[in-house]
């Protein structure tokens, strides 16, 4: 992991609900090309005992910036990372990858 995700306890961890966080100025780098890659992350996840702070969210997500990295790689990552450091019930991060040479991907992935 290349920044410290911070969690904080689930203010209603008896309860399931669903947290939604939407970053639209996700970066790295296609391994390829060298070319920036620009999506928009959105997380969804149902807090067990642990929430993600958001600071420490938006310093990890910058930490792909300089990454040569697949799209699918990027997405199954940072589900990985996510759901390791919080535990969630259940977990889905999509990634809206940017037209590029007249395509836009779509990487789902979940736990």
């Amino acid at each position: 992991m290349s920044a410290i995700l911070e969690t904080f306890p689930n203010p209603n961890s008896g309860r399931d609900y669903v947290i939604t966080h939407i970053c639209p100025e996700f970066t790295s780098v296609c391994p390829k090309t060298g070319q920036p890659d620009f999506a928009t992350i959105e997380l969804e996840y149902v807090p067990n005992e642990l929430c993600l702070e958001l600071k420490s969210l938006k310093l990890y997500y910058y930490s792909f910036r300089d990454q040569g990295i697949y799209y699918e790689a990027v997405v199954n990552r940072i589900l990985d990372e996510l759901a390791g450091a919080c535990s969630p019930r259940r977990m889905k991060v999509t990634g809206r990858f940017n037209v590029r040479g007249g395509i836009s991907s779509v990487v789902v992935a979940e736990v």
